[in-house]
């Protein structure tokens, strides 16, 4: 299976305590249970950045999963812009930026 244009794809930036409280390896852990393709890092300004793509209900269910996140994490705001599905399969932690 790969990701495709009909996939729902998504950019989506999480916000509030969201990092060193496990809460990229939690996505990264769902979006794989998920059968999602795509990537979670860290950004410099202390938010989550994912890129997701795959079925629109597993999409879905990744973004309402994000506003919650791990148990340890505050989340105070989940943004998402459409955005190309990723090219290579699976779902990937990438380098912080």
């Amino acid at each position: 299976m790969t990701a495709s244009a009909e996939s729902g794809a998504r950019l989506v930036r999480i916000r509030g305590h969201v990092q060193g409280v496990g809460y990229r390896n939690a996505l990264h852990a769902r979006a794989t249970e998920l059968g999602l393709f795509g990537w979670v890092r860290n950004r410099s300004d202390g938010s989550v950045e994912a890129l997701v793509a795959g079925p629109p209900a597993a999409v879905e269910a990744i973004l309402e999963w994000a506003r919650r996140g791990p148990p340890a994490a505050r989340v105070s705001h989940v943004d998402w812009t459409p955005a190309e599905a990723p090219a290579k399969a699976g779902f990937h932690r990438e380098a912080s930026v």
